[in-house]
């Protein structure tokens, strides 16, 4: 049954195929976003140009009925509380992005399902999605969803450090870099496009109506795998040093979020409640596949030439350079 959609959102890199998904699901969609992207949107889609920033613009959505309002651009208790203020009593399913990042860190299970606490430490980012999805559970008057994805992949490469470009520029020039602990780790990819088919069944769903679902890829790939994996899709070698986490982050303390309260953990997925209410999906699962989009959009960058963050090319210039003269 078609749904009138808005996306608060909807260009962005889990968004935009959600978009697609939904328009093909046969959906009304609408995306409210700064209309600053030169993304083209899937036909028939509807624009609202504003700016979640600005409580009179944004005030406008509430003043239509929505069937399902997916929110993609809320970080803090503070935007959550205006959608509270804006969508209660107007809306049918409220779905709010969260992240899988929330997941408690240290984990006591390797394999994380929803009822993993969430309990971050580390990571402000993710303490925020926490007291998000508090204020959501306490509302009155929204239906709400919280869907929780993991390291999701479209137009970004999924580099352990970031900005992954300028890894990427490393690797083209033959320099090393860095991966936080041995690289053994397993961590789970899930193409942005994968994602959006089952997200889309969540739609008007009765059975999604306060309920907490992450969506991801059953397969898990080492951090030395996605590495050497993204070297050979540029035709060069991964010059991999690996380095200890509380070495890196004493390096850059603002390293601590990303790596201990996220991508030094094993990410490893039970999809189980997510597939029992919509069905089973398929993801990607051959790396080189899950790789192929985002190298794509990296070629594209290429042409015109990578931007690389000069202060953190020399951060790992450093780093790799002192770890790799360790026993010498």
């Amino acid at each position: 049954m078609a749904s009138r959609v808005l996306f608060v959102g909807g260009t962005g890199q889990i968004s935009l195929p959600c978009v697609a998904e939904a328009v093909q699901a046969g959906h009304e969609v609408t995306v409210f976003n700064r209309g600053q992207s030169d993304v083209p949107l899937p036909p028939g889609v509807s624009v609202i140009a504003g700016d979640i920033k600005d409580p009179a613009s944004y005030r406008q959505l509430g003043e239509r009925q929505w069937d399902v309002v997916c929110q993609f651009m809320a970080f803090t208790p503070e935007q959550l509380a205006q959608d509270i203020a804006v969508f209660a009593g107007r809306v049918g399913q409220y779905i709010f992005i969260s992240s899988a990042s929330v997941y408690e860190k240290p984990a006591r299970h390797y394999v994380i399902t929803e009822n993993t606490p969430a309990i971050n430490p580390f990571w402000k980012y993710s303490q925020d999605k926490i007291a998000c999805e508090t204020l959501l559970r306490g509302s009155e008057g929204l239906p709400w969803t919280i869907v929780r994805p993991s390291h999701t992949v479209r137009t970004g490469l999924p580099t352990m450090m970031g900005p992954a470009d300028t890894i990427v520029q490393r690797m083209l020039d033959g320099k090393p870099i860095i991966v936080a602990g041995d690289g053994a780790t397993p961590w789970t990819l899930t193409r942005s496009a994968d994602f959006a088919v089952p997200f889309v069944r969540l739609f008007g769903h009765p059975g999604a109506l306060g309920e907490v679902f992450h969506i991801t890829s059953d397969r898990a790939y080492t951090w030395d795998a996605i590495h050497e994996a993204i070297a050979a899709g540029l035709g060069v070698e991964a010059r991999i040093v690996h380095v200890p986490t509380d070495t890196l982050v004493r390096f850059n303390p603002e390293w601590e979020g990303p790596l201990r309260g996220d991508k030094s953990w094993s990410a490893l997925f039970d999809n189980t409640k997510i597939k029992h209410l919509v069905g089973d999906f398929e993801c990607a699962e051959v790396l080189e596949t899950v790789l192929e989009e985002p190298l794509g959009h990296l070629r594209q960058r290429l042409g015109a030439g990578l931007t690389v963050d000069k202060a953190f090319d020399s951060l790992v210039e450093r780093i790799a350079g002192e770890q790799s003269a360790l026993g010498r």
